[in-house]
């Protein structure tokens, strides 16, 4: 496996003795498959009901290596929660919102197979003006410019780019407000009872939330096949926007590693919504987690790099002990 600098090559032998006890435990509960079909698929429940002798070796999976701060939540299709780690509070998520901003928009403009562009956009005078802020991350548009629902969608969740969410939301609820609205609607009616959204971007700090409940949305997310053909995406090109469009997701790609999502930010610090494809004796698995509050207080660019780090070092172990 390739590894980003900085990592060990070597994963602890406590997480490798734990591989016996996933099998047990896979045995007793409710399988799925690995990316779920069909936009809007429910993912089954996380249920996990290991019989006496698993339920004895699975604390092995403390042994898993997560991170020393913040708070994450860890879920393996098919087989169960891998637990929490973190005071589950409401805390700043930055860009991890769009994540939400995304699955509303396509639960209203549904977008089929993978040469389904959806409709046209038309960019409007503020995304032009907002993509030359200095104090965001934006995407280089001109007002006129006309840009598929998809490409939008690409120009939102790979370089983070916060003039477009608004441009989706104004272009689906009239305003950012009236689509911010549907956001917490979204929210509540998924059980995600921590979380409170005040933006279509996540650039504001009020909009917070806590790793299970971004774990529910994820979960979501994933089992929307043109969600999870965008946020799998490592770069591309858009016509009339100049350079390659980067992933800042670096993890995707890597590892098994298929989506989600970033933030940072100084109240947020790095936060990571995460999925990665896993081999068990079972079959393929797909694991998502969420890493939040990684060096909260620091630069931005700082917090990136270390919830990158530390989730890629708990995604590998994962892997290893599904192994």
């Amino acid at each position: 496996m390739r590894l980003i600098p900085g990592l060990a090559a070597r994963r602890p032998r406590a997480v490798l003795q734990v591989a016996a006890a996933v099998a047990i435990a896979c045995a007793t509960v409710v399988a799925s498959t690995l990316v779920p079909s069909g936009a809007g698929r429910t993912p089954p429940a996380i249920v996990f009901a290991p019989d006496a002798a698993a339920a004895q070796a699975l604390p092995g999976w403390a042994a898993l290596p997560w991170p020393d701060q913040g708070q994450s939540s860890v879920v393996v299709e098919g087989v169960g929660s891998l637990g929490t780690r973190g005071e589950q509070r409401p805390v700043p998520i930055a860009s991890v919102t769009k994540v939400m901003t995304a699955y509303v928009v396509l639960e209203d403009h549904p977008l089929g197979s993978r040469e389904d562009e959806g409709p046209t956009i038309t960019v409007d005078q503020q995304a032009a003006d907002e993509s030359h802020s200095k104090e965001e991350s934006t995407a280089p548009v001109r007002a006129g410019q006309q840009l598929t629902e998809r490409q939008l969608l690409l120009l939102m969740m790979l370089p983070s780019g916060n003039n477009i969410a608004r441009l989706l939301a104004r272009w689906d609820a009239g305003s950012e407000q009236a689509f911010v609205a549907k956001m917490n609607d979204r929210a509540r009616s998924l059980g995600m009872r921590n979380t409170s959204y005040t933006g279509a971007s996540g650039i504001q700090s009020d909009t917070t939330s806590t790793s299970d409940d971004q774990l529910v949305l994820a979960r979501q997310a994933m089992a929307v096949p043109a969600l999870a053909a965008v946020v799998g995406t490592e770069s591309t090109t858009v016509p009339g926007v100049p350079g390659t469009v980067r992933n800042t997701n670096t993890l995707v790609g890597r590892d098994g590693v298929v989506g989600l999502k970033t933030g940072s930010s100084t109240p947020a610090g790095g936060a990571l919504v995460w999925a990665a494809q896993a081999s068990t004796s079972s079959g393929p698995r797909l694991v998502i987690g969420v890493v939040l509050q990684q060096d909260a207080g620091q630069p931005p660019a700082e917090g990136l790099r270390t919830v990158l780090r530390v989730s890629h070092k708990l995604i590998t172990a994962i892997q290893d002990g599904l192994r």
